[in-house]
């Protein structure tokens, strides 16, 4: 049975935050974000989501308490969900993948840690922001291999994949309620 759930899974930068948003938004669904939720557990340890994040593939009680949370909220309806792994937690949802060029990744996280503010991240270069990035997927990918077997970018787990630096925020949201729109009525 097909759930009122979209997960959006995706690289760091990708626009999850921002995609989940406008179509939580669009549809009048709850959002949830694994990635705020992960910056809160290093909040509360006093570390940064880097740190976080290195500490994790020591210590898998970080992500069995990141998905544990992901199946308690999945068992809800009409939300949308970013996080890598929802899709496989959550496998009656719409499962959408937002892929992105890493260097352009980098670029709006810099942007959005100078600008904005990025709770737990800080940087002080492109470049730095690239490099923190790249240990991260590398980080998560072996960390999810590891203790699930999963490759969390494999086109094959989702229902959907969205290039985000082809697509403004406005288009990835559109495409994506489209496809879901299809996906709840087949």
């Amino acid at each position: 049975m097909k759930k009122h759930i979209i997960t959006l899974s995706g690289y760091p930068g990708s626009g999850k935050s921002s995609t989940g948003n406008g179509l939580a938004q669009k549809l009048g669904y709850t959002r949830f974000s694994s990635g705020d939720f992960m910056r809160n557990i290093g909040l509360e340890r006093g570390i940064s989501l880097e740190e976080i994040n290195i500490l994790a593939k020591k210590d898998p009680s970080i992500d069995t308490q990141v998905d544990e949370e992901i199946r308690r909220i999945g068992q809800q309806d009409n939300l949308v969900i970013d996080s890598r792994l929802a899709y496989h937690w959550i496998p009656d949802a719409f499962k959408v993948f937002l892929t992105l060029d890493l260097h352009i990744a980098a670029e709006r996280i810099f942007h959005h840690i100078q600008k904005e503010s990025r709770v737990g991240q800080d940087a002080t270069s492109v470049e730095e922001v690239y490099q923190e990035t790249l240990r991260r997927v590398a980080n998560e990918q072996s960390r999810y291999t590891t203790m699930y077997g999963l490759t969390y970018d494999d086109p094959k787990n989702y229902d959907l994949v969205v290039d985000t630096g082809t697509h403004n925020l406005e288009e990835v949201i559109q495409i994506i309620l489209d496809a879901y729109i299809k996906w709840c009525d087949a």
